[in-house]
């Protein structure tokens, strides 16, 4: 039986928070715990926000708070072609389909919907409201053709229809956490984007593609990402990969409530750090067992 494998995947546009303390020190308690091993990948897709100096800043962050990782990183922007590969697969299956209108033109279509912006996702973000997919193919074709920019989206209602009926475990950490199975809506996020070209893959088709193939079995993130599982299911299911287990843990909040933000400076750790904090007080700090 191969070691339980879990993961922590920063993205290196910004310094780390408590937020991200939080994550990645319950995924290497939770690792320690079963005898497990931690990856570090860093999630570095969008090249207009990415930085090495973050990334060089993450990595310094997390040998000071003492936490231990394999050594070899992985790093998404290596890896943009198997990323490709994947998303021609699903349009082999007749899974995704171009839509051409652009940030701005689909603000317009959700503002002139009738009731207003209508359904949103569990993100929050309005389902999309273009009618790309039913365009005949030969005009998606020759648009292409022409150089006209395109999003690759998921024909939401065609995969769940080949995936059938999804679900995932939750986990516990401790007493009193939710765990059980969940059953998966990947409905509720409408026909989501996989890639685009300025972005070439999505969080979404990249993490579900890295976890397999990094052989992760624990994901341990924030609550935040807890519906996002839905749609992971459905493209591990929809690609052929196993299903992890996952542990959606609590967020950090500022004091309006707010999910931290790297843009929060009062609770980067380099901030603290040079405030004279210790790792223990770190964890003192956040809520963890020393």
């Amino acid at each position: 039986m191969s070691r339980p494998t879990f993961r922590f995947a920063p993205s290196p546009n910004g310094y780390l928070h408590l937020g991200h303390a939080l994550s990645a020190i319950i995924n290497c308690d939770m690792a320690r715990a079963c005898g497990g091993r931690v990856l570090l990948r860093i999630e570095d897709i969008d090249q207009a926000r990415c930085r090495p100096e973050y990334e060089a800043a993450i990595i310094d962050d997390l040998a000071w708070l003492g936490l231990g990782f394999e050594p070899e990183i992985r790093r998404q922007s290596e890896h943009l072609a198997l990323y490709g590969e994947a998303l021609a697969e699903l349009a082999r299956q007749g899974l995704v389909y171009r839509s051409f209108e652009s940030r701005g033109e689909i603000a317009r279509l959700v503002a002139e919907r009738p009731g207003g912006e209508g359904r949103r996702d569990p993100d929050g973000a309005p389902l999309y409201p273009g009618a790309a997919k039913a365009m005949p193919p030969t005009e998606r074709d020759r648009r292409a053709a022409a150089g006209e920019p395109f999003a690759w989206r998921l024909d939401m209602d065609l995969a769940t229809c080949r995936a059938d009926l999804l679900d995932w475990t939750e986990i516990g950490r401790r007493k009193g956490d939710a765990a059980g199975v969940v059953a998966a809506m990947p409905q509720a996020f409408g026909d989501i984007v996989l890639g685009r070209k300025e972005t070439p893959v999505s969080y979404h088709l990249a993490v579900v593609i890295d976890d397999a193939l990094q052989g992760v079995t624990h994901v341990v993130r924030g609550a935040d990402l807890f519906w996002s599982t839905s749609v992971h299911r459905l493209l591990q299911t929809l690609l052929g990969y196993p299903a992890p287990l996952y542990h959606h843990h609590r967020l950090i909040r500022d004091g309006a409530g707010r999910k931290l933000a790297k843009s929060t400076r009062s609770t980067a750790l380099r901030e603290l750090r040079q405030q004279g904090m210790t790792p223990a007080d770190i964890r003192r700090l956040i809520g963890t067992d020393p």
